[in-house]
C-alpha cells in the first residue's frame, strides 16, 4: 500500500510539474498583460505536433523538443504582434471571443496538416525502461519529466524574481507608462514574455506527448486545469503557479487512485470504477472553491 501511494505521489508530482509549464506562461500573460488567452492550449497542441514531426524527421527526440520550442516561440510572437497586441486595450469579453476563434482556427489548421487521427510520439528508447526506487520500479521517462519540470520551475523563478529582465517585467506590469518613460520597450518586452510562455507550452506538449494522445483539441481540457491552477496560486504569481500545479496534480492523481478502492467498500466494483475518477475531477474544483473562500486572491497573489 505504501509503495502504491508513493508511486501515485510521483505521478502527481510529474503531472503537476508539466501543468506548471503550461500555467506559468498563462499566469504571466494573464497577470502581467491582463490578457485572457484561451488559445494558450493551442500552443501546447502545436508543441506536441511539432515535436512529433521533428522527431520523425531527425530521429532524435531532443532535436524534436528543441525545434518545437523554437518554432512555437516564433509562432507565439507572431500571434502576439499581429493579433493579441490589438486586444490589450479591449475588454475581457473581446479577448475571450478573439482567442476562442484562434482555438477553432488552430484545430482546423492541424487537421489540414496532420489529419484527424492521433499522431504517434514514442518515448525515447533509452528512457523506455523502469528505474528501481526503493522497493518498486518507476518509469525512467516520468523521472525525466519530474527533473525537467523542477529545473524549469527553479530557473523561471530566478529569472522573474532575481534578474534585471524580471524586474522590467514586474515594473511593466505594475506601471507601464512609468516603465516606458524610463526607456524600457514594454511592447517588445511583452512580446518576449509571450514567446517564452509559448516555448514553455511547447515543452509541456513535447514531454507529455509520449504519455498522452497527440491529437486535435488536446489543449482544451488541460487549459481548464491551467486556469484552475492560476486561480488557486494567485494571478501573475510564478510561485503560486508552481504550488497550485503541484496541488492540482497530487489531488487529481491520488484521487483517481484512491477513490475507486474506497468506494468499493460500500458500492459495486463497476459503479466504484466509474464514479471514482469523476469524483476525483470534482475534488479539484472543491479545492479551488475552498481556497478562494479562505484567500479570495489565491495563495500567493502577485503584488505591485
Amino acid at each position: 500500500m505504501t509503495q502504491l501511494i508513493l508511486e501515485q505521489a510521483l505521478n502527481g508530482l510529474q503531472f503537476g510539474l508539466m501543468l506548471f509549464l503550461l500555467a506559468a506562461g498563462l499566469t504571466l500573460v494573464f497577470g502581467i498583460m491582463d490578457m485572457i488567452n484561451l488559445a494558450h492550449g493551442s500552443l501546447y497542441m502545436a508543441g506536441a505536433y511539432l515535436t512529433a514531426a521533428a522527431t520523425q524527421a531527425s530521429g532524435s527526440f531532443m532535436v524534436g523538443i528543441a525545434t518545437a520550442m523554437l518554432a512555437t516561440a516564433v509562432l507565439g510572437a507572431l500571434v502576439e504582434v499581429t493579433l493579441l497586441r490589438r486586444l490589450y486595450a479591449r475588454n475581457h469579453l473581446a479577448q475571450v471571443l478573439a482567442t476562442f476563434a484562434l482555438i477553432l482556427i488552430a484545430n482546423e489548421v492541424v487537421r489540414m496538416i496532420w489529419g484527424a487521427q492521433p499522431v504517434l510520439l514514442n518515448t525515447p528508447e533509452e528512457l523506455a525502461g523502469p528505474v528501481r526506487i526503493g522497493g518498486f520500479l518507476y518509469p525512467a521517462y516520468r523521472l525525466l519529466i519530474i527533473a525537467v519540470g523542477a529545473l524549469v520551475a527553479g530557473l523561471l523563478y530566478l529569472l522573474v524574481s532575481r534578474t534585471r529582465v524580471g524586474m522590467w517585467v514586474r515594473a511593466g506590469a505594475s506601471n507601464r507608462e512609468m516603465t516606458e518613460a524610463l526607456g524600457i520597450n514594454v511592447r517588445l518586452l511583452f512580446t518576449a514574455v509571450f514567446a517564452a510562455g509559448a516555448a514553455l507550452c511547447a515543452l509541456a506538449g513535447a514531454m507529455l506527448g509520449p504519455l498522452l494522445a497527440v491529437q486535435v483539441g488536446m489543449g482544451e481540457s488541460i487549459l481548464i486545469l491551467a486556469f484552475v491552477v492560476i486561480v488557486i496560486g494567485g494571478i501573475g504569481s510564478i510561485r503560486g503557479a508552481l504550488v497550485g500545479s503541484l496541488l492540482v496534480g497530487l489531488v487529481d492523481t491520488l484521487g483517481r487512485a484512491a477513490l475507486p478502492s474506497l468506494l468499493r467498500t460500500f458500492l459495486s466494483s463497476e459503479i466504484a470504477s466509474n464514479l471514482g475518477p469523476a469524483l476525483a475531477s470534482v475534488l479539484i474544483y472543491v479545492l479551488m472553491a475552498s481556497i478562494l473562500v479562505w484567500r479570495p486572491e489565491g495563495l500567493f497573489p502577485a503584488r505591485s
